[in-house]
């Protein structure tokens, strides 16, 4: 191993101890606290509030005039949410935690984890869409947008893929006998392997089926957000190509990669000449955020990974280039737009910094630049972000910050993103372990001929489990 490899060995380790102190402290106030929140959008969710936006989206003088209490308080008295809704449950929210707790368990072993885990894929096999016959998952509120109000439980496709990977992670954490301890708790019964495995079976079916492809050229499509729209966001497009791609590796559907290779290419021929992703190709919505561009790219890094297609290594270049260069102000932390489209009220965004990690973790080996943002923002969590209970602020404000604790806007992003570092840093310091025991192994050997020691089988054994999830 290089002394580059070695120090970023021993920083990882270092920062992993006080990111598992701080993931530890979480679970203690998730616990305490439940698993309802308020969310950012509570103040627009309610009858009042949800008018209000619509009258906005449709007439900007007298709708700016009826939001400017929500947006006054959304800047100045974020605790105000509780005036406009009430606290609810939220399926996106319960995915990343179920993850979360799943790669809490790859990392100590411990069972408590898992079940932890499979509690949260409970609560969404209830929350699911239930007019719809295969599983998919929505918001719970009537979400008004620029096109419409999007009534709750209408299936979208930026929340559905989410709980994909929970199950489909969980699933390969049950199928890995050498890896799982005997499980006696109610909460994980013997039979749940085949059951989620239907379940998978399920939402690959909604997503090639419900979710509706709109060609835009030879080779590309659109995808719809719900089954009801007319497509064009990007995000989407990038989310379905994902789900789809995994699918098809998943249940060897050769139809599923053809639906998911026109949505890719849909994203990769929208991509600019400078790199980034407008948020939808409508003439319209032609921002440019942190968390979306992150999901477009985590959604080609993973297709990259399962694939090998080519044309997406070009895409991640140009498009790291773009987010390294706009998106990071001037103290080299994330920022929400690298132009904005309106008056934004906050400065910072936990869940901007929550994907800034997981994209990092996805690509720093093929982008080293990624390696030093992740340690920084990983850094600037840990020291800025954590409250005294345990729970993360939600955004730096202009003035001051939002403490209101929101399931949906952050807490469980940043808690999947911690934990996901925690599992990579496990993973970094085994393969140190893997070098250092293997030139003790041939030391020994040498000396007396005899085999390695059990822990150099046992840190193999970690190495194979972790290794997957990188980008190389």
């Amino acid at each position: 191993m290089n002394q580059k490899s070695e120090s970023r060995t021993s920083r990882d380790t270092q920062l992993g101890g006080n990111v598992s102190r701080v993931l530890a402290n979480f679970t203690d106030w998730l616990e305490n606290y439940g698993e309802t929140s308020w969310d950012y959008q509570s103040f627009f969710a309610g009858p009042v509030g949800g008018r209000a936006k619509a009258l906005y989206y449709r007439h900007k003088l007298s709708g700016t005039a009826a939001v400017a209490p929500m947006i006054f308080c959304e800047a100045f008295l974020p605790s105000a949410r509780r005036l406009f809704h009430h606290p609810l449950r939220f399926p996106i929210a319960d995915a990343h935690y179920a993850m979360g707790f799943a790669f809490l368990y790859e990392t100590t072993g411990d069972s408590s984890q898992l079940e932890n885990a499979v509690h949260f894929l409970t609560e969404l096999k209830k929350s699911r869409c239930r007019q719809f016959k295969e599983y998919c998952w929505g918001y719970p509120f009537n979400w008004v947008t620029l096109n419409g109000v999007i009534k709750q439980q209408t299936p979208l496709i930026t929340t559905t893929p989410y709980v994909y990977e929970a199950f489909l992670q969980v699933c390969e954490i049950l199928e890995s006998a050498s890896s799982v301890r005997p499980l006696t708790s109610d909460r994980c019964p013997p039979d749940l392997l085949d059951e989620y495995k239907q379940i998978l079976r399920s939402i690959a079916r909604h997503a090639a089926a419900d979710i509706k492809d709109f060609r835009t050229s030879e080779k590309a499509s659109s995808s719809s957000y719900t089954p009801f729209d007319a497509g064009g966001v990007v995000n989407a497009a990038a989310y379905r190509a994902f789900l789809l791609t995994s699918a098809s590796k998943v249940f060897c559907n050769e139809y599923y990669w053809r639906t998911a290779e026109r949505n890719l290419n849909f994203v990769l021929e929208n991509q600019n000449p400078d790199g980034s992703w407008f948020y939808a190709m409508d003439g319209v919505r032609d921002f440019v955020d942190h968390y979306h561009t992150c999901f477009v790219m985590k959604a080609i890094a993973k297709i990259y990974r399962l694939t090998g297609y080519e044309p997406c290594k070009d895409a991640l270049s140009k498009g790291i280039k773009y987010y390294l260069e706009n998106l990071f102000d001037e103290e080299s932390l994330p920022k929400p737009f690298s132009k904005a489209p309106r008056l934004t009220v906050y400065k910072r965004e936990l869940y901007d910094c929550a994907e800034c990690i997981n994209l990092c973790l996805l690509l720093r080996n093929r982008f080293p630049a990624l390696d030093r943002t992740l340690e920084k923002v990983v850094t600037h969590i840990l020291k800025t972000w954590v409250k005294r209970d345990g729970a993360f602020r939600s955004r730096k404000l202009h003035l001051g910050w939002d403490n209101v604790p929101m399931h949906r806007w952050g807490q469980s992003q940043m808690f999947r993103a911690l934990a996901f570092y925690l599992r990579e840093t496990s993973a970094t310091e085994v393969r140190w372990q893997r070098s250092e025991i293997g030139k003790k192994a041939a030391r020994n050997k040498d000396v007396s001929g005899q085999r390695a020691a059990p822990g150099s089988q046992r840190a193999e054994k970690r190495y194979a489990l972790n290794q997957r999830t990188e980008i190389r």
